[in-house]
């Protein structure tokens, strides 16, 4: 089965920063995410999450819903209390049909503090990496036991971000522990993302793909930038339009039958949210093509 392309709503209209098109109406994302040819979307905070609510509204478009972000505690609390929590995501997800669950470990996390710089994100002590990798791979398990895989999402600001960090994560968790391989999110945090993906390739279960653009990266090195501040200044933006070697990275995940998820967050004033939407859809959709997923 050929690989499914699919968009998130950040570039319409940010979760981390509501400033940023805040005042762009959900079903303006939907109609232009269907306008430039994808065929699902990730969840944003302006969706309903009732799935009689949303359903109809993802019909009227044309859409299915690829997955959805849950940002995780379990630094703070056990998978038993993480899944109580956890209940009326995992049972939205479940309804309207998806694959994936997306986890990201967000109890220390500073991705979405614009006041704090990425030199100062949490890093796990040595001693807390066992436990927390046992406490994920129970909860991917029970997550699995209802017909999901959990897809842990390395992220800027957080404790997995660098490429020591996903190695430590994903040699304490067992296999039903899934990797989202983020290109973009990757290459910021100076890991290769073709590497990951051939390192990591029997636990890839989700692909979210951005591009970087180099010298705003550069520059938000230099200047010790937070999250949402290099987000700001145009860190990201769709594939093709930026530094990353997507031929590259898909050329390492043969037979993947996924989704691939253009995730691109930009400031919605300084990139058209159409027209990058567009972009990043012919351009990924090439590049799946020549890497044999479509």
């Amino acid at each position: 089965m050929p690989v499914r392309l699919g968009t998130n709503p950040i570039a319409w209209s940010n979760d981390d920063l509501r400033a940023l098109g805040g005042a762009t109406p959900l079903e303006t994302c939907l109609a232009e995410a269907r306008l430039a040819g994808y065929d699902g979307i990730e969840l944003g905070h302006k969706f309903p999450r009732d799935a009689a609510a949303l359903r109809p509204i993802l019909q009227r478009h044309h859409l299915d819903l690829v997955s959805g972000w849950y940002s995780g505690e379990l630094l703070r609390r056990d998978a038993a209390a993480e899944m109580v929590a956890m209940r009326p995501h995992l049972d939205l997800l479940k309804a309207m049909g998806c694959g994936v669950l997306i986890l990201a470990e967000t109890s220390n996390a500073i991705h979405g503090d614009q006041a704090i710089p990425l030199s100062r994100r949490p890093v796990l002590a040595d001693d807390v990496w066992a436990r927390f990798g046992q406490r994920v791979t129970d909860l991917a398990e029970a997550v699995a036991a209802e017909g999901l895989d959990l897809v842990y999402h390395h992220h800027m600001g957080t404790v997995v971000q660098s490429a020591a960090d996903i190695d430590r994560l994903m040699a304490a968790t067992g296999t039903a522990v899934k990797l989202l391989l983020d290109t973009g999110h990757a290459t910021f945090a100076g890991v290769d993302p073709v590497a990951l993906a051939r390192q990591y390739r029997a636990r890839v279960a989700h692909v979210h793909c951005k591009d970087i653009r180099r010298d705003v990266m550069a520059e938000s090195q230099r200047l010790d930038r937070s999250f949402l501040d290099a987000v700001v200044a145009g860190v990201f933006t769709v594939p093709g339009d930026g530094m990353v070697d997507f031929p590259a990275v898909l050329a390492e995940l043969p037979g993947y039958d996924r989704w691939l998820v253009v995730e691109a967050e930009q400031d919605p004033d300084k990139a058209h949210p159409l027209t990058y939407a567009r972009m990043g859809r012919e351009n990924l959709a090439r590049y799946a093509s020549g890497a044999g997923l479509s």
